[in-house]
């Protein structure tokens, strides 16, 4: 559990570096599509903590933790109904849709790089600002899956 959050917490600092650094120098959208991956990684790495929470709070059995990103998206959703997991795994999903698509590359090098994309017959559009925001986001529900884990070693 810990060592899920430890990694998660990795990825968030990646993260925070490819927006800040990267993305303000290089201006692509393959470091827009790198950016999501990570975030996508932090996600991975949340939500393993959550569920290993779940078992040692016996809500669940280890054995019945699934193995796809899915069904552990899904099930993560199932047990904490709380609306920031609720917002953040719709992200998540959102994300590795994304990333599965062919995006269009718009004003490559200039502030306003933008990646575009159809996703359920919408367009969704992702910049450095949006990038900036979901980052925001991701930082928020880190910190409250942290304080979920320390809650669990107060209380045992």
């Amino acid at each position: 559990m810990k060592e899920s959050l430890q990694e998660a917490r990795d990825e968030l600092k990646r993260v925070d570096h490819q927006i800040y650094v990267s993305l303000k120098y290089t201006r692509t959208v393959d470091v827009l599509m790198n950016t999501l991956g990570r975030m996508i990684d932090a996600y991975n790495c949340l939500m393993d903590s959550l569920l290993k929470l779940a078992v040692e709070k016996n809500r669940i059995k280890e054995e019945y933790i699934p193995n796809t990103p899915l069904e552990k998206g899904n099930m993560v959703k199932d047990l904490y109904p709380d609306d920031i997991v609720q917002k953040n795994i719709a992200l998540y999903f959102l994300f590795r849709k994304i990333v599965k698509t062919n995006p269009k590359k718009e004003q490559e090098f200039r502030r306003h790089v933008t990646l575009r994309t159809i996703i359920d017959n919408e367009k969704v559009f992702i910049n450095i600002d949006n990038a900036t925001e979901y980052y925001h986001m991701i930082k928020e529900f880190y910190n409250w899956v942290e304080a979920k884990i320390n809650e669990e070693e107060v209380t045992s």
